[in-house]
């Protein structure tokens, strides 16, 4: 049989082919973004109760009504936003599930939407299989920030969407008040969409404010703000998130999701409806991560690494140009085998393969986890 595919140029991901190599060599994984410590004990007790309460049965396939009003009420705290759970609120496997029913939402062939590069690997493919063209536009090296100008430049009566990614994977970059003004300024009049990754909303560092698109009805009118509960409550395995649009957007959302998932795990649901009434789990979260982030800093010290700067996410960048002159692929395959350290190479998140010599460290683990990778790097 012949399949003519649809992802022609897509390949492994480089999350599984390092994540391989970790395993392969026995190597401490930096790579892959995933927590080795415990998540709440009090979440998972709610968990295993509402399976025992009896709710293991299809949830509603927009979400759990509890939840979905638990989530309007966190978001309205947060960002001031009001929101209609039964319209505005859909519960998705995960985070990325939504990013891609919101691009299949909206996208047709010939549209174009403008990517940041690097970029989260899941957004070129997102766009590509829905027909439509990545326009891509790279993050400034080397605090990876907005250059307004090319995308103002880079606009045109195709462009249907533009892909917000704050905080940002894989550098740890922040949207600012100035890029929110630029953003306003570029769709200002335009039938353009917003597609805004935001499942590092509560691991944002240095008092910096999370400046979700919630915060804004102008943008907010235009807008899919996708979260994720795995990356906020540290359990990536869940693959639970939500996405939060006006009513006539979500109307069209839901027309992919339900003929996809239809509906997500019902006892997660029925806990967090329930846990995320309390505050303190989500507001303690960024200082929690940022603690881990400032010891890898310290612990870094001695290496021959230069660490770039990350406001947020559970990730930081390195260069490594005082060590090795070789590409981050090759350097980053070397590491692991040789010095049993696995990392990410920041060319995977380019689709040309742009090389700056920077790789990518997972900082979310326990501290004997960080000090043991440490003291290998230091050999380097």
């Amino acid at each position: 049989m012949i399949i003519h595919s649809k992802l022609p140029r897509v390949g492994t991901t480089i999350f599984t082919v390092m994540s391989g190599l970790a395993t392969e060599h026995k190597a401490i994984n930096l790579g892959q973004g995933f927590p080795d410590f415990p998540m709440s004990e009090e979440l998972t007790g709610l968990v295993s109760q509402a399976m025992r309460d009896g709710y293991n049965q299809y949830s509603p396939m927009p979400g759990w009504m509890p939840l979905k009003e638990s989530i309007a009420e966190k978001a309205h705290f947060l960002y001031g936003a009001a929101l209609d759970p039964a319209a505005e609120i859909t519960i998705t496997p995960g985070g990325t599930y939504a990013l891609y029913s919101a691009l299949t939402a909206i996208l047709e062939p010939g549209d174009e939407v403008i990517v940041f590069e690097p970029a989260y690997d899941s957004y070129i493919p997102n766009i590509e299989i829905n027909g439509a063209k990545p326009i891509l536009i790279p993050l400034v090296y080397p605090d990876y920030h907005i250059d307004w100008e090319a995308v103002k430049e880079a606009i045109t009566d195709r462009t249907k969407a533009i892909m917000i990614n704050t905080p940002h994977n894989p550098t740890g970059a922040v949207i600012r008040e100035e890029d929110i003004q630029q953003l306003r300024s570029v769709v200002e009049g335009r039938n353009i969409f917003i597609i805004s990754d935001e499942v590092y909303e509560h691991l944002i560092f240095d008092e910096i404010p999370h400046l979700s698109l919630l915060r804004y009805p102008d943008l907010f009118q235009r807008s899919f703000v996708c979260f994720s509960f795995g990356k906020t409550y540290n359990c990536t395995g869940w693959k639970l998130g939500y996405c939060i649009a006006p009513a006539p957007l979500m109307k069209e959302f839901v027309k992919v999701h339900q003929f996809n998932c239809f509906s997500c795990f019902t006892p997660a649901q029925v806990a967090l409806a329930a846990f995320l009434k309390q505050k303190e789990a989500y507001l303690s979260l960024s200082s929690f991560m940022q603690q881990k982030r400032d010891y890898f800093i310290k612990l870094m010290e001695p290496t021959r690494f230069d660490l770039l700067t990350s406001h947020g996410s559970y990730f930081i960048c390195a260069q490594y140009d005082r060590i090795s002159d070789e590409g981050d692929m090759d350097f980053a395959v070397r590491i692991t085998k040789e010095y049993g350290v696995a990392v990410i190479p920041v060319s995977a998140f380019y689709q040309s393969g742009k090389d700056d010599r920077v790789v990518r460290f997972c900082f979310s683990k326990k501290e004997e986890t960080l000090e043991t990778a440490a003291g290998r790097l230091l050999k380097l």
